[in-house]
């Protein structure tokens, strides 16, 4: 089982994110956070293998917030800017989904996160 939290800002694409992770049974949905401040404060006392994260978020951003880990989850970006790709490799990031997610793209960045988990 694979345990993921969501944190994006945004109420529909957290609910369709949501949605999504529903569908893999290999996946355990823990919590999800619609600010980046909540989510980082989850993750620095919980153990989570899997992350989804917006980075274009008010206050603290998905990238500031994954640099700022020292135990690093697996890290799925999910955002509406190209612009950030290049920061998600740098941060080894599973995958990177632009908005508005597919199903069909969603399930290929799940299928990697399966071959990592491995």
């Amino acid at each position: 089982m694979i345990n993921c939290i969501i944190i994006d800002d945004e109420p529909l694409a957290l609910e369709l994110i949501r949605e999504y992770v529903l569908r893999f049974p290999k996946l355990q949905l823990v919590q999800t956070f619609d600010d980046g401040f909540s989510g980082v404060e989850f993750l620095k006392k919980s153990k989570i293998d899997l992350v989804f994260i917006d980075i274009n978020m008010p206050d603290l951003n998905g990238i500031d917030l994954i640099r700022s880990l020292t135990n690093k989850p697996l890290i799925i970006f999910t955002t509406a800017h190209k612009k950030f790709a290049i920061d998600g490799c740098e941060l080894e990031a599973v995958d990177y989904l632009l908005k508005p997610i597919s199903y069909d793209r969603f399930e290929k960045a799940i299928q990697k996160v399966i071959e990592y988990s491995a």
